[in-house]
């Protein structure tokens, strides 16, 4: 733990406070943030976009280091389950794509295969269920550490494949009318809306009804 103290830096810090915890997706993220800043600055507003293939803890440190939010409309999340990162910038007109090496992911299945190695040996050591989990507890810790230091003192070439790409300028956010849901009163963006039963209704009451249907 004291070598990893040792690459935890006052912004890392920061960031560690704002998530809730240090973990490998932050510890990406946050390395992430760090390569787009040597070409990017920070948003204010919209200048910068990031377009992101995952949902992961890495998210947080983007938001966070580079000021790209849902709320602002910058941030824009494809549901690819992929650790790729592009960020466009208005003010250059140029974008980044920054992925994840295979190295590095190889390496974390590595410590999860060890780790699953390590359950199996317990249990054949017939230990009590409560000094397993406690042991368990403790190895994962460890290995937790390990992935986080080596994300933190690699370099950007050994994480990161990062290439300048051509895409189209991410469409600006835009403010919808809000609707009235025929169904539960709520109002709801209008690109969000249903058509059922000839009402115009939510999403969330399109399934209900849909999931009444299919019982029926």
């Amino acid at each position: 733990m004291k070598n990893l103290e040792k690459n935890i830096d006052n912004e890392l810090e920061e960031l560690v406070k704002f998530h809730g915890h240090l973990c490998f997706g932050l510890a990406l993220g946050y390395r992430v943030g760090k390569v787009v800043r040597q070409y990017f600055s920070r948003a204010e507003d919209e200048e910068l976009v990031a377009i992101v293939e995952n949902d992961s803890c890495s998210i947080d440190a983007i938001q966070y280091m580079l000021g790209c939010t849902f709320g602002k409309g910058n941030l824009i999340y494809k549901d690819y389950g992929k650790h790729v990162y592009i960020f466009y910038s208005r003010i250059q007109k140029k974008a980044i794509k920054i992925s994840v090496q295979g190295t590095l992911l190889e390496y974390i299945e590595n410590m999860v295969n060890t780790f699953e190695e390590y359950k199996e040996k317990l249990k054949k050591e017939n230990d009590e269920n409560e000094t397993i989990k406690e042991k368990l507890k403790d190895f994962a810790k460890k290995l937790n550490n390990q992935i986080i230091e080596k994300v933190l003192t690699s370099s950007d070439d050994e994480l990161f494949n990062i290439s300048w790409i051509d895409i189209k300028p991410p469409k600006r956010a835009k403010i919808y009318r809000l609707v009235k849901c025929e169904v539960c009163g709520e109002y709801f963006i209008e690109t969000k809306g249903r058509l059922i039963n000839k009402k115009i209704v939510c999403k969330e009451c399109f399934e209900k009804l849909l999931n009444q249907e299919d019982e029926d």
